[in-house]
C-alpha cells in the first residue's frame, strides 16, 4: 500500500512522533510519500531511506492509496484540495488541540499502522457541500467538508440573506451572517452559533443564522438533496463567502447556490473509534465536577 503523509506545520516537539510514523511504515514495508513542503522541513529527522514526494492532487490520485495527516482539524480539512473526488481515505493524527476530525491520538501511531496493514479500520463517508455561482468564486475547489458561510464584512452593518429551498422561499435572515453546515460541520462554527449536532450519516444540512436580529429565527435542519439559493442585501454591497477556511470578498451581483457534492470525503476510523465516543471525549458530555 502507498501511504502519503501531509502536514503544514512542524514543531520540534513533533519530532518523535514523525520519526515513529515513518519508522513504523518502513518496518511494515509500506511505500511512503511526503508532501513536498513538509518534507523540506523534516528531512533531517528522517531515516536514510528512499522517500518520494508529492505536491498536487494529480500526484495524490496517481501515487497514493491512503493519506495520513499530522496536525489538527484544519490540517485534515486542507487535504480536500489534494484528495478531491479521488475518494482516497484520510486518517488524521491529532497533533493539535481539539482534534474532532483528526481524532487519532499521536500515541496511537503503532496501532494505526497495524490497523492499516491488517485492514481492520473502517471508512466513514462524509458529505461534502458544493457551491455554485454565476461568476467564479472558488474555482475548481468549490466544495467543503464543514460549511458554507455568508457573512458581513468586518466594517459593515448586518446583512439580509434571503434563502430559497429548491426555488421556494424559506425566510429572510437579518443577521451578521448565515451558515449552511454539513453533518460534519454541525460540530464546528454552526455549533458555536447555537446549531444542533447531527450525525454524519443523517443525510441533512443545517441552516444556522449568525447573531440574528430577528430573534425568532432559529436553526433548521433540511434534507441534503435540497438545492439552496440565496439573495444577499447589504449596505456596502460587499460580503464574505467562505467554504471551510477559504474566504472571498464578493458583491451582491453574485448569485450563489449550494447543493450536496456528488462525491464524498472518506475518513479512516480506528477499530475502537466511534462518533459517539468522539462526542463524549471532545465535548466533555456527561462530565460534572461534582463527580470528580
Amino acid at each position: 500500500m502507498r501511504i502519503g503523509i501531509y502536514s503544514r506545520v512542524f514543531k520540534p516537539e513533533h519530532t518523535p512522533y514523525v520519526v515513529e510514523l515513518i519508522t513504523q511504515l518502513f518496518k511494515k514495508e509500506l511505500s511512503v510519500s511526503i508532501y513536498d513542503d513538509y518534507y523540506k522541513v523534516i528531512k533531517k529527522h528522517l531515516p536514510k531511506k528512499t522517500i518520494s514526494r508529492f505536491k498536487t492532487h494529480v500526484d495524490v490520485k496517481n501515487n497514493i492509496d491512503l493519506l495520513i495527516t499530522l496536525g489538527g482539524d484544519g490540517t485534515l480539512l486542507d487535504t480536500l484540495h489534494l484528495v478531491r473526488d479521488s475518494e482516497i481515505p484520510v486518517a488524521g493524527i491529532n497533533m493539535g488541540r481539539l482534534g474532532f476530525l483528526a481524532d487519532i491520538h499521536k500515541e496511537e501511531i503503532a496501532e494505526l499502522i497495524d490497523s492499516i496493514v491488517q485492514n481492520t479500520y473502517t471508512i466513514e463517508n462524509r458529505t461534502l457541500i458544493c457551491v455554485e455561482s454565476n461568476k467564479p468564486v472558488f474555482g475548481d475547489i468549490n466544495f467543503g467538508l464543514n460549511e458554507l458561510t455568508i457573512h458581513k464584512t468586518d466594517s459593515s452593518s448586518m446583512i439580509v440573506v434571503h434563502v430559497y429551498l429548491n426555488g421556494e422561499f424559506l425566510n429572510s435572515f437579518w443577521a451578521d451572517g448565515l451558515i449552511v453546515a454539513t453533518p460534519t460541520g454541525s460540530t464546528a462554527y454552526s455549533l458555536s452559533c447555537g446549531g444542533p449536532i447531527v450525525f454524519p450519516t443523517s443525510g441533512t444540512f443545517v441552516i444556522t443564522p449568525v447573531a440574528p436580529h430577528n430573534l425568532n429565527a432559529r436553526p433548521i435542519i433540511i434534507a441534503d438533496n435540497t438545492v439552496l439559493s440565496f439573495e444577499v442585501e447589504c449596505r456596502s454591497n460587499n460580503f464574505l463567502c467562505s467554504i471551510d477556511s477559504r474566504s472571498k470578498n464578493i458583491d451582491n451581483s453574485y448569485q450563489l447556490a449550494v447543493r450536496k457534492a456528488n462525491f464524498s470525503f472518506k475518513q479512516l476510523r480506528m477499530p475502537e473509534s466511534s462518533y459517539l465516543k468522539t462526542l463524549r471525549e471532545k465535548l466533555s458530555w456527561g462530565e460534572d465536577t461534582r463527580n470528580s
